[in-house]
């Protein structure tokens, strides 16, 4: 039997459930979800799928990434609210490629883990599995393990086994609905210098991982929450005498106002602080004498900036714990006219940490 499977909190009750009222099948599953944005999170659901999988003792195929398809076929629907039309076009859409595979590997059952999300229509994911399993003659399975208090024991599994529990279904376009009026969506921020951000989707790729090592290696641990201030640059612009720069802002640095400009009348310095939005303008030299010279040059600075952990010692070591101060790494402070156009977001967040036993 071939299971299509979205996510490892609703695959991993449901195939165990699955297994019970089948006991004589061989369970094979197949994650297939070209819905599901950015890529990052893809991997991190397909990263978690596969451990509990493993756990389960289940083969699992990984399907194509065909992001640009999915988004072509539900072009027109993007204002749908969920269980809408959007919502049938993509079962139809993945659906119909799970079927598909499940006659190429010769399997003449096949069902989907969708059907445990309580977010899901049941009555829409048996129309998808039914006009696609017509074409094959497959016969589908449209199994309700939600009743009876199925979704609670589900949730319970899942958090008992530390399974990912993501905060969207995965489509661009009810995440955007879920945000509402918030400024950004961090989901979908990743700094072109590929430094991993507090709590982001490439943070919680590096979590599972390790998580998926100290199981490996059967050391006990737990996974708890733990609430901080977060904190994300959403856009910056340096110019000098009006022509853009090379520049690095340092995490943490918080602007109150989105435009600033002030004038240095100075040569070589090492570092200069305005009174205007507390800006610290720092030279590459000054600050990898504070880094003991790691960088060769500016250029390798940008392309391989330290660590958020080590941005933020460096900060708390120069200013104090408390500091939100902008400083900006610059090759050279040179005499001229400086330019700041800029935005960032502080916000509470949580995140989850593991605590060895």
């Amino acid at each position: 039997m071939l299971v299509h499977i979205c996510c490892s909190v609703d695959s991993h009750y449901f195939i165990q459930e699955l297994s019970k009222a089948y006991p004589d099948e061989k369970i094979i599953g197949y994650f297939y979800d070209p819905n599901i944005h950015p890529y990052s999170e893809h991997e991190l659901r397909f990263l978690d799928v596969k451990r509990s999988c493993d756990k389960l003792g289940i083969k699992l195929y990984k399907g194509e990434y065909e992001y640009e398809k999915w988004l072509e076929s539900v072009k027109g629907y993007e204002d749908e609210p969920e269980k809408g039309a959007r919502c049938q076009i993509c079962f139809d859409f993945r659906m119909q490629k799970s079927v598909e595979f499940a006659q190429k590997i010769g399997e003449k059952k096949i069902t989907t883990t969708l059907l445990a999300s309580p977010k899901k229509d049941l009555e829409q994911l048996k129309l998808a599995l039914q006009r696609e399993c017509d074409k094959f003659d497959i016969e589908f399975l449209a199994l309700d393990f939600r009743k009876n208090g199925g979704t609670q024991r589900q949730f319970a599994l899942a958090k008992q086994d530390m399974l990912y529990h993501q905060n969207y279904c995965g489509c661009i376009y009810a995440l955007s609905k879920q945000k509402g009026k918030k400024a950004f969506m961090d989901e979908l921020m990743s700094p072109i210098n590929k430094q991993i951000l507090p709590s982001s989707i490439e943070e919680k790729i590096k979590f599972y991982n390790q998580v998926k090592k100290l199981e490996k290696k059967s050391i006990k641990f737990e996974i708890q929450r733990e609430k901080f201030l977060n904190y994300r640059l959403l856009r910056a612009l340096i110019k000098q005498n009006k022509q853009a720069i090379k520049a690095h802002v340092l995490f943490y640095s918080h602007f109150k106002n989105s435009y600033t400009k002030f004038s240095i009348l100075d040569e070589n310095l090492k570092y200069y602080k305005s009174v205007k939005d507390e800006i610290n303008l720092w030279s590459f030299k000054y600050f990898n004498t504070l880094c003991k010279a790691k960088f060769k040059n500016f250029d390798d600075f940008l392309q391989n900036p330290l660590k958020v952990e080590q941005e933020i010692k460096i900060r708390q070591k120069h200013f104090g714990i408390y500091n939100l101060s902008p400083v900006i790494i610059v090759e050279d402070i040179s005499k001229g006219t400086y330019e700041f156009l800029a935005k960032s977001e502080i916000y509470f967040d949580s995140k989850e940490i593991i605590v060895k036993l």
